[in-house]
């Protein structure tokens, strides 16, 4: 799944392609996109594009009556920029035509990715907690959001109301280096834990955002250090690496550096 560092490198490249050009057209390709597109088509016909931003995940394209378009990839929407190749075509999803000829496309093989139109003054975004990179991010804020939660520290890394932009790999990658076990009680974490698990945080996405490739792509996998690595050594300590299930999602983890 794409996550902050990743959306964010496809938010600037959106924005360079689109920013203060007049939209043409936007048509939805797909059933799942014509759903959530509407009539969004329609009421963006002709509107100038001022800004792409992201929050979390999510990007949001802000046109210059106040209506902005919302975007969220899932699991592997992407955009392309310019023509699409018969390749990428068959997986495009919706197409934004601009004035000056550009053409920009959502592509997603799994066709998870939505797209919606919303009116001025409405915000199209749920409850999102602090940036996972915003500095104002420390130990104190984290533990009032983990305060009285119930699972463990990973699953709970994954609720974007506690913090943003964060996802399955970077999770289990953060932990790793804040050598904090996956399966910690989110709400026992100390201070100083908490500090070491935001540090964590800053080096992986840091790590990424040098180097925005996709891991499901296989543009990534030479950044991770223990993210689909089970069986192989922890390259810290030499422990086998060992991988549960959390919440449906795969946790790895190394049972030497990251002791409950």
């Amino acid at each position: 799944m794409p996550e902050l560092p990743e959306v964010e490198f496809a938010t600037r490249l959106l924005d360079r392609a689109i920013r203060d050009k007049r939209i043409v057209a936007l048509r939805a390709l797909h059933p799942s996109m014509r759903r959530s597109l509407g009539d969004g088509g329609e009421r963006v016909r002709g509107r100038r594009v001022l800004t792409v931003s992201r929050r979390g995940k999510h990007q949001l394209v802000a046109l210059d009556d106040g209506t902005s378009v919302h975007v969220h990839f899932r699991m592997t929407g992407d955009w392309a920029i310019g023509t699409t190749s018969d390749a990428e075509r068959r997986h495009a999803r919706a197409e934004l035509d601009l004035d000056d000829g550009t053409r920009v496309s959502l592509l997603d093989s799994r066709a998870l990715a939505t797209l919606s139109v919303h009116p001025p003054g409405h915000s199209p975004l749920p409850e999102l907690g602090p940036e996972a990179l915003d500095p104002a991010l420390d130990a104190t804020v984290l533990a009032a959001a983990l305060a009285g939660r119930r699972l463990a520290i990973k699953p709970a890394l994954l609720d974007q109301r506690v913090v943003a932009g964060l996802g399955n790999i970077y999770a289990v990658e953060a932990l790793w280096h804040a050598r904090i076990s996956p399966r910690a009680a989110a709400a026992s974490l100390r201070a100083d834990r908490l500090a070491r698990l935001i540090a964590g945080m800053r080096r992986t996405l840091a790590d990424a955002t040098h180097d925005p490739g996709r891991y499901g792509r296989g543009e990534a996998a030479h950044r991770l250090h223990v993210y689909d690595r089970a069986g192989e050594p922890c390259e810290r300590c030499g422990a086998v690496i060992r991988r549960i299930v959390q919440s449906g999602r795969s946790t790895y983890y190394c049972p030497r550096c990251q002791r409950r």
